[in-house]
């Protein structure tokens, strides 16, 4: 039998067509089926919700993203990726987009989404300098119109348990004591409480928004505790006596830290299950701070941009001094870690002992949660 060139050419163009709706409805489900990642927290994780407020915490002009893939400022607040971009790579996805993104819609909604916002706190009253910024109980409320955007595309039932089986990360505290407690000698917080009252306060207030989580459907949530924060570029400009750090919220730092791991401990023994998972980012960056040259460091107490002593005072901007080499530097501006350091923690949270992660870290959540 002859078969006429047109006929085997739209033979050929039908089953390309029928070939590639098939692939596209098989990335759907298997997106559906595929892990979510959802993000909470602030500047650390914040990847552009603050773009689109009105507000000084942000990361959307240039020298931050130099190193970003795009070399673009995308609202990260870093020289390139941060930690949620390295553990959606980490662990086969794209990374989430900011909730306030209209681009996240449709399928991506799926992926997960980013409710950061640089400048927040776990108290309301944290970072009100800052103006419009996405605070705590807010977040929380994006993410219940979330869960309502997701089952409106593929169902209540699926969406509660895409919900479940994603995986959250939290990162929210040091914004408490830096640009609350310690924001301005004799602040309101340090007038109603001395140090240690205060870590109880936030510990206490924390716990509320661990429950509220589990409440709405979380069931696997990295915690991370604050970095050493009397050692970053910006206290060491402010606050340094002879090139140490700062010894006031280094103290704030070692009371708060053990606390929030002992509170996770006990909110999954109340509950029966592992689901907050205690990531020790103090650890983590204290490794790389006091022996910056073991991570191929030059130093962790200069920012990469920034001015004035360590280049710890004001903004990372277009004025600001600028370094050659991102890899050099633990800091990329007076606060936040530069990219290679974020692969370190992020490095930790994948495989690290139980001095970096307890009960367990990510490579085993992964393994475990695969079986189920």
């Amino acid at each position: 039998m002859q078969v006429h060139p047109v006929s085997f050419i739209h033979i050929q163009s039908s089953y390309w067509v029928i070939s590639g709706l098939a692939l596209v409805l098989g990335a759907i489900v298997h997106q559906a089926d595929a892990r979510a990642f959802l993000v909470f927290g602030d500047s650390l994780v914040d990847s552009g919700n603050n773009n689109y407020l009105a507000t000084t915490a942000r990361a959307d002009s240039y020298p931050y993203g130099i190193d970003y893939p795009t070399h673009q400022a995308t609202g990260r607040f870093s020289n390139g990726l941060n930690i949620p971009d390295l553990i959606s790579e980490q662990i086969g996805s794209e990374s989430p987009l900011p909730y306030l993104s209209p681009e996240l819609r449709g399928q991506k909604l799926l992926v997960g989404a980013n409710f950061a916002s640089a400048g927040i706190g776990i108290l309301n009253d944290t970072g009100i300098q800052f103006l419009n910024i996405i605070r705590m109980h807010r977040q929380l409320e994006y993410f219940q119109q979330y869960q309502q955007r997701v089952g409106a595309l593929i169902g209540a039932e699926k969406a509660k348990r895409l919900v479940n089986q994603s995986l959250i990360l939290l990162t929210v505290g040091g914004n408490d004591f830096v640009n609350n407690y310690y924001l301005v000698p004799y602040s309101a917080r340090s007038r109603q409480y001395d140090l240690p009252d205060y870590v109880k306060h936030l510990i206490s207030e924390y716990k509320k928004i661990l429950m509220r989580l589990y409440n709405l459907g979380a069931r696997r949530v990295l915690v991370t505790g604050t970095g050493p924060l009397g050692c970053v570029p910006a206290e060491l400009a402010t606050r340094s006596t002879n090139g140490g750090c700062s010894a006031e919220l280094q103290r704030a730092a070692a009371l708060y830290n053990p606390q929030l791991e002992s509170m996770i401990i006990d909110v999954n023994r109340k509950i029966g299950s592992d689901v907050f998972i205690a990531a020790n980012t103090h650890q983590m960056h204290a490794d790389f701070v006091s022996n910056p040259q073991a991570y191929g460091f030059t130093t962790s107490k200069i920012a990469c941009c920034g001015q004035g002593p360590y280049n710890g005072l004001g903004l990372c901007t277009l004025l600001s001094n600028l370094c050659p080499n991102r890899e050099l530097y633990a800091f990329w501006d007076p606060f936040h870690p530069s990219e290679k350091a974020n692969k370190i923690i992020v490095q930790q949270i994948m495989t690290g002992s139980t001095r970096y992660m307890k009960p367990m870290n990510l490579s085993t959540i992964m393994a475990l949660d695969s079986r189920t």
